[in-house]
């Protein structure tokens, strides 16, 4: 048996791990904030974890917020441990019973210090998944130390990760992971038309408005996947294929996706913690990828970018997307044995 934690921020943890599921022989339990995925097959049971950061009533009865009640980072030790918080303790002695009672073989997380420390403690074989930006921190150190395989899902000479530094006997390079790995192309772009494809939400929706209005005006077909409350997409592959340029945030899985799919892109890296989507999107202009921007970038240098990236020709075999999820199951199954 594996157990696996799955951070609840948006959905590129479970997506991650729905890609590299098929490749493990053993049976897998997940823990999540999040609900069940309604594509998991039989072996893959799902434990929904109360939240962790939700206000609580305080011992003097007043309602307040998980940062409100303490030190939530231990001086600088963790990243996320709030003082008193039910939820918090709930979800933390829900892994440990059923790690009392289950013969686990390993123990995967994607992504968070402290379960990693806590699992490890309880004498359990860890694996955890690097991610790119500034990780030099103490509690990205704890982490790392603990783990017995680190999982970096990028090709080797592409995210230059410095806290990996000097682990070499712990980590595996295993490539960018996509959910889209091996599967045929569909729907490619008809003839001399051209279509760009927005995924989620990369440009804020005025932004995006005004974007698609200058597109339209050029000649440009304009389609979206996740990028308003009313165009999700659950099956993105034939809309990549067939999109002559594709605008993406600078997130694994998405950038995985466009690399899976050969696809002419415009990258648009967005705010996040430690620097992640700013580190990816200088690679990816560097090493030539993708035409790069910021997602406050205004519409009319995202046409620009666009325009560009259509005139480009992408070489996307060293970001190293085939077989990725294989080789991340090959990592864990190394700890698990």
């Amino acid at each position: 048996m594996i157990g696996w934690y799955v951070h609840h921020h948006g959905w590129g943890h479970v997506t991650r791990m729905q890609a590299i599921r098929p490749h493990l022989l053993d049976d897998v339990t997940v823990f999540s904030s999040l609900p069940r995925p309604g594509t998991l097959d039989e072996r893959t049971a799902w434990v929904q974890l109360p939240s962790d950061s939700g206000p609580v009533t305080a011992s003097d009865g007043v309602r307040r917020e998980a940062h409100e009640l303490g030190d939530v980072t231990a001086g600088g030790a963790l990243h996320w441990a709030p003082i008193a918080h039910p939820g918090h303790q709930q979800r933390l002695a829900t892994i440990a019973e059923w790690i009392a009672r289950t013969p686990v073989s390993a123990f995967v997380v994607d992504v968070s210090v402290e379960v990693t420390a806590f699992v490890r403690l309880l004498g359990v074989p860890t694996v955890v998944f690097a991610q790119p930006g500034e990780r030099t921190d103490p509690p990205h150190r704890l982490g790392y130390d603990l783990a017995d395989r680190i999982v970096a899902p990028w090709a080797d000479g592409t995210i230059d990760a410095r806290e990996l530094v000097d682990r070499d006997e712990q980590v595996r390079r295993v490539g960018a992971i996509s959910r889209y790995d091996g599967r045929d192309r569909a729907g490619d772009h008809d003839g001399d038309a051209r279509r760009v494809l927005f995924l989620s939400r990369t440009l804020d929706p005025a932004r995006l408005a005004e974007t698609i209005a200058l597109l339209s005006a050029r000649g440009w077909i304009v389609e979206t996947a996740g990028a308003g409350d009313d165009d999700r997409v659950d099956d993105v592959w034939p809309l990549l294929c067939r999109a002559t340029v594709v605008v993406s945030a600078a997130g694994q899985n998405g950038v995985a996706d466009l690399a899976a799919a050969g696809a002419r892109a415009v990258v648009l890296a967005q705010d996040r913690p430690f620097g992640e989507q700013e580190h990816t999107g200088r690679v990816l202009h560097e090493q030539s990828y993708a035409c790069t921007g910021w997602a406050d970038s205004s519409p009319a240098q995202v046409v620009d970018l666009i325009e560009r990236a259509a005139a480009s020709t992408p070489g996307w075999s060293g970001w190293g997307v085939t077989g990725a999820a294989a080789r991340a199951a090959a990592a864990i199954e190394e700890a698990a044995s």
